[in-house]
């Protein structure tokens, strides 16, 4: 079990243990721990060996003296995290104990304890969640459990609309990765209600906000009314129309097109346009009113994706939400926030089918050798393995940002598309090469992994394609590689406070004007070989940009751009893995190896530019450079597989 523990990948089993519990059990005064903490010489050592490896320099008298403080306090919370049952000796358990208590102390929240979500899960078994997957049965015991425990009036509730209510996003994605450890089926009712609550909240109608909240508390669900068919993701042109009435009032008339939870949503925001002024409007129905037609659901799939029309919805002011640019900035501000969630669902996916593959791979035998022993096994799960432990850190380190955004710090705006896009895109290479391992098995009716196979497709596609993002992304690679300015440093961000500006993040022009703290700075504080390589990369990639720009044509051709899109996001993507790794004190075996990933990566990224018909030859040859072998290092290489990926092998397993 001290294996599994040790891995990045573990969240609930942690987490979903400890996380969130009352603060009574954490009152008592720290002085009844039995005991005295003493910080001896080999304590110190330590302390400093740890801080020498992240920064590769010895930390100053003031810098000891807060290492030694952090620690004291770090184990104060661990005594009084022994209470939780997670009283092993492990480094990795013990400071994410004291740090999850520390965010217990803080919040002025009750949440949902995860442990019970986890627990209902895998009391209903595997047999069962492959069953209702394959009958397609909607989810309404699932969503029976959230009303219970009060989950997503716990989760969703901005402060003031309930009792100790808070819109924390930390807590949100990790909700988010548990559920979706399961599947994406129960993952997109909490996802598609937030979507939904998220033009209310964002609103000026108060007691649109008010009457959310007290559905949350009766346990609804909700939707949010965007796509159409005829438009897809060109919502400029949507058809939805709000008639005014010669009396007062309004009647809504049009279809809407892949709406999650369009069956059963007790509020569905809905975006359209006044018929008259053409003014952009969002107003709210109830999917059980007799002029709320749902058509039918659109997928062959448990959740439920409807088409539904409005055949003359009353609408009263008070259905009204906001209008005008007001509308179309609470759309945006919407979907920033919100598809921020679909890179955790990824990682709970994969981490599921990472657990799954492992078992089945390492007690089959063929050829006389055990799979696991294969060279091309053991790289096909390392690079699975490396690839998931990056997804999370980056996906974990950008909402520290999301929870610190402002109006003067708007860094937010570039990473929550990368969580979006690179994390998702990221997951479905570790299904397909996990897939690649255990063949046939990912095809049978039985093993969770056939799940995983066919969720994890639609995570890059919803909420604006990876593609969608990706042109979004590079709107911000001038001022990111090129114009870097100073920023205060983001902390870690796990604590209870309510993120208050998300609802409140404003105009949504003026993406060309946002500035970054420099990524060099980060690359620089580290000297593992991988990451070396790595950084010539970067420096040739900006060469490639300084010296053979694109050019009038090729910015205006999407193709390109998205193609040079894949090495700028690459970029911002180790960054923030590298500022994490900082934070955590990861492992430089592992973190060497994740990078080894990286560098080939980045060289088959490069060599697919290379390829596109319209580069010059300077460019040709600018780019020919960046292609590049990682440093190799087999024995790092056999301790990452041994110590860390093997290892997983019997830790986890569904029961039926």
């Amino acid at each position: 079990m001290r294996n599994l523990i040790r891995q990045p990948l573990v969240h609930f089993f942690v987490l979903g243990a400890a996380l969130f519990v009352l603060f009574g059990v954490v009152n008592d005064d720290a002085d009844s721990a039995p005991g005295e903490i003493v910080v001896d010489a080999s304590r110190i050592d330590a302390l400093v060996a740890r801080f020498e490896r992240t920064w590769q320099r010895p930390p100053t008298q003031q810098e000891l003296e807060g290492l030694v403080d952090g620690w004291v306090r770090e184990e104060i919370l661990y005594r009084e995290g022994l209470a939780l049952g997670l009283d092993r000796d492990d480094p990795v358990v013990r400071r994410r104990m004291a740090q999850k208590v520390d965010f217990m102390i803080d919040s002025a929240t009750t949440p949902p304890e995860e442990g019970e979500l986890v627990d209902w899960f895998e009391a209903r078994g595997l047999k069962r969640l492959k069953q209702d997957f394959h009958d397609r049965t909607w989810n309404y015991d699932f969503v029976e459990f959230m009303q219970s425990k009060q989950v997503l009036a716990t989760l969703m509730t901005p402060a003031g609309y309930g009792e100790n209510a808070a819109w924390n996003t930390r807590r949100n994605v990790e909700f988010a990765e548990i559920t979706a450890f399961y599947g994406i089926t129960y993952w997109y009712t909490f996802q598609v209600s937030m979507l939904g609550l998220g033009p209310v909240f964002n609103g000026d109608n108060e007691g649109a906000k008010h009457r959310a909240a007290k559905l949350l508390r009766d346990g609804a669900v909700f939707a949010f009314g965007l796509s159409e068919q005829e438009h897809g993701a060109d919502i400029y042109s949507s058809s939805m129309t709000l008639v005014p009435q010669a009396g007062g009032g309004y009647v809504a008339r049009g279809s809407k097109y892949y709406i999650g939870n369009g069956n059963e949503a007790a509020l569905v925001s809905v975006f359209g346009k006044n018929s008259e002024t053409g003014d952009y409007v969002f107003f709210v129905v109830d999917s059980k009113h007799e002029k709320y037609e749902c058509v039918k659901n659109v997928v062959k799939a448990a959740n439920y994706v409807a088409e539904f029309r409005l055949h003359d919805y009353p609408i009263g002011e008070d259905d009204i939400l906001s209008v005008g640019q007001k509308a179309w900035d609470d759309m945006l501000n919407t979907i920033n926030y919100c598809k921020f969630n679909l890179g955790f669902g990824s990682i709970g996916l994969c981490t599921h089918a990472l657990y799954e593959s492992m078992n089945h791979a390492a007690g089959r035998t063929l050829y006389g050798m055990q799979v696991t022993d294969f060279p091309q096994v053991k790289r096909l799960f390392t690079d699975a393995y490396c690839r998931l432990v990056a997804m999370r850190m980056f996906s974990y380190r950008a909402t520290d940002y999301m929870r610190c955004a402002s109006a003067d710090d708007r860094r937010y705006l570039l990473f929550n598309p990368m969580v979006k896009m690179k994390v998702t895109t990221e997951g479905e290479k570790v299904i397909n090469e996990l897939w690649d391992v255990i063949a046939a098995r990912g095809f049978e009716a039985e093993p969770f992994f056939e799940i995983a196979a066919i969720e994890i497709r639609s995570l890059p596609k919803l909420e604006g394609t990876a593609h969608v993002n990706m042109a979004l992304v590079v709107k911000f690679m001038k001022n990111y590689l090129f114009a870097p300015t100073g920023y205060p440093e983001i902390p870690l961000r796990e604590d209870g406070a309510d993120d208050t500006f998300l609802f409140d993040q404003g105009p949504t022009r003026g993406l060309g004007k946002i500035r970054f703290h420099d990524y060099r700075e980060t690359y620089d504080r580290f000297d593992l070989p991988n990451i070396e390589v790595f950084k010539k990369q970067i420096n040739g990639l900006r060469k490639v940009l300084m010296l053979a720009a694109p050019d009038e044509n090729q910015l205006k051709d999407i193709d390109y751009l998205l193609a040079l899109g894949e090495l700028f996001a690459m970029v911002v993507y180790g960054h923030l893995i590298l500022e994490k790794a900082e934070m955590d004190g990861t492992d430089p075996d592992l973190l060497n190896q994740v990078f080894d990933v990286f560098v080939r990566d980045f060289s088959a990224y490069a060599t697919g530019l290379h390829g596109k018909p319209s580069n010059s030859w300077r460019q040709q040859k600018l780019i020919r450079k960046l292609v590049r072998a990682p440093e190799a290092d087999p024995e790092q290489f056999e301790r990452v597989w041994r110590e860390r990926v093997y290892a997983l092998n019997g830790q986890y397993e569904m029961a039926d």
